[in-house]
């Protein structure tokens, strides 16, 4: 199987060359991500939605993370990286229609099956109002284990500090049910589930950037 490759990138963001994933990981190189965040408004409020990372990613697996995400492969425009909302949850978005929130670079380190990695993102985060349900959409197995939503606010005051837990209610892909092939489920074939959360249940981007997407999207 041909490996993924990435366009690396020094401190100020000049271009150095390619790498695969395993060695962007492993070298700690800085690389482009693609990050959509996903909200459905229920009466004046907003929804967020959110995945839950397959079991098998090399970083954060079993983590819940950014509703679509993705890395730029070598030569691949932001534009182009949107196809994530596609593959992930089969939803297909003019890549205009989604607002862009703000860019910006994280660092963070983890180890996964005895395998420590560098995970170093320069990240273009976007956000879209979608009325879609959570059963509508189609998750790629191998990628999402589930997708869930909470209200706005209550996730906010969770990376505020002032909630230690959260009831958050979501659809699990076939996959993570005991069922499918790991290829795509549609979300109303999977079960129901109802999970108490708390921060550390989430990838742990730092908290200034939840914070900083929340009070977006409370614009979108």
């Amino acid at each position: 199987m041909t490996p993924e490759m990435f366009d690396i990138y020094d401190e100020d963001a000049n271009r150095i060359g390619t790498a695969s994933r395993e060695e962007v990981h492993t070298a700690g190189y800085w690389h482009q991500t693609f990050h959509c965040w996903l909200v459905r408004p229920e009466g004046e409020g907003r929804m967020v939605l959110f995945q839950l990372r397959s079991s098998s990613k090399d970083t954060f697996p079993d983590k819940f993370d950014i509703t679509a995400a993705g890395h730029l492969t070598s030569g691949e425009t932001i534009q182009g990286a949107s196809r994530e909302l596609q593959e992930e949850l089969g939803l297909s978005v003019p890549f205009d229609r989604l607002s862009l929130l703000f860019t910006v670079r994280t660092d963070e380190r983890g180890t996964v099956r005895g395998r420590t990695f560098i995970d170093r993102e320069i990240s273009h985060v976007f956000g879209y109002a979608s009325d879609w349900p959570l059963e509508a959409y189609t998750l790629q197995e191998e990628e999402v284990s589930g997708l869930y939503e909470a209200e706005l606010h209550r996730l906010a005051a969770l990376f505020e500090g002032t909630a230690d837990s959260l009831e958050v209610r979501g659809v699990l892909a076939q996959s993570a049910n005991g069922e499918g092939d790991g290829g795509l489920s549609q979300a109303d074939s999977g079960a129901a589930s109802v999970r108490t959360v708390t921060k550390e249940d989430f990838v742990p981007h730092p908290d200034d950037y939840y914070l900083r997407v929340f009070e977006l999207l409370a614009k979108i």
